[in-house]
């Protein structure tokens, strides 16, 4: 027992850390994330598996799923969206093509802050990643109206390009570590227009998890085209109680005007509400295809 002498937090830090280093003896552990070292994506990935295990920096969000289907990496991280900005659709765009499952998912409350080598009065260009920039619209505004912001791949990538560019009046949106890693200084601290700012990423691999009691089930589905087909499908989970958290639209590519949908439901796929809901969600569908089913973490 506890009594009080460690915060949870910590104790939950430490069996963290326990767990990578066993995982990282026995495993051999690979995971791929969005890098350089200091994203979002990279801090999530070791709030999952800690800091012992071996990570593989990528570029982008296409060779985080390359690197894991090829068996380069045995699990992968991605973000799937952010409570304001909404979905990451190029992420929601490579499930559809790749036999990976959803493996867990984790919640990184994400406080932007502000970051130069120079006074604040000095900086002429904010470099962010975009999502960073939707996050912080209604700061940049109040602050920076008048600002050049410049779009890169990641907020680390955005703290390098601040620090080779000081001369210019430069500075970066992002996280504490990708200060730290680039030699800039906080210049402002929590300066998302939120204060609960939360990005949600996935783990994916090779086979998904089995039921918890406490599970969440991502799917895709694209309808026949004629009507009433998307109020048809969606009765599916209405007749049999099955609960959905969330559904987004995407264009298919394959046909102008046609959308892929994809949905979270409350339940494992193996549940029978859930098995039985998706068994009539294909009666109305071309097209049914499971992510995969994890636990609901929230935290």
């Amino acid at each position: 027992m506890n009594k009080g002498r460690l915060p949870d937090g910590s104790i939950v830090a430490i069996y963290r850390e326990i767990m990578s280093a066993a995982l990282a003896l026995e495993d051999n552990l690979t995971v791929a994330y969005l890098g350089p070292e200091g994203t979002w994506t990279h801090q999530a990935a070791i709030k999952k598996f800690g800091h012992s295990i071996a990570y593989s920096s990528q570029p982008n969000f296409s060779e985080v799923f390359d690197q894991v289907a090829r068996r380069r990496a045995h699990y992968g991280v991605v973000p799937i969206e952010n409570s304001t900005e909404g979905a990451v659709s190029h992420t929601l765009d490579l499930f559809v093509d790749s036999h990976l499952q959803i493996c867990a998912q984790i919640l990184l409350r994400i406080d932007h802050c502000l970051l130069s080598s120079i006074d604040r009065a000095e900086i002429k260009t904010l470099y962010s990643h975009p999502q960073v920039f939707g996050q912080c619209r209604n700061w940049i505004l109040r602050n920076f109206p008048d600002a050049d912001l410049v779009e890169v791949s990641s907020t680390t990538k955005a703290a390098q390009l601040a620090h080779e560019n000081t001369a210019s009046g430069a500075a970066a949106l992002g996280g504490k570590l990708a200060a730290e890693l680039n030699g800039l200084d906080v210049i402002e601290e929590s300066i998302q227009d939120r204060a609960t700012n939360t990005t949600r990423f996935l783990v994916i691999g090779e086979k998904t998890c089995p039921a918890t009691g406490n599970d969440r089930t991502s799917i895709l589905f694209s309808i026949h085209d004629r009507p009433g087909s998307l109020v048809s499908a969606l009765k599916a989970f209405d007749k049999l109680n099955v609960n959905m958290s969330k559904i987004e639209s995407r264009p298919s590519k394959q046909r102008d005007w046609e959308y892929i949908f994809y949905v979270d439901l409350a339940g494992h796929c193996t549940d029978k509400p859930v098995a039985d809901a998706l068994l009539e969600l294909e009666k109305h569908c071309s097209l049914v295809k499971i992510f995969g089913s994890y636990p609901d973490t929230q935290e």
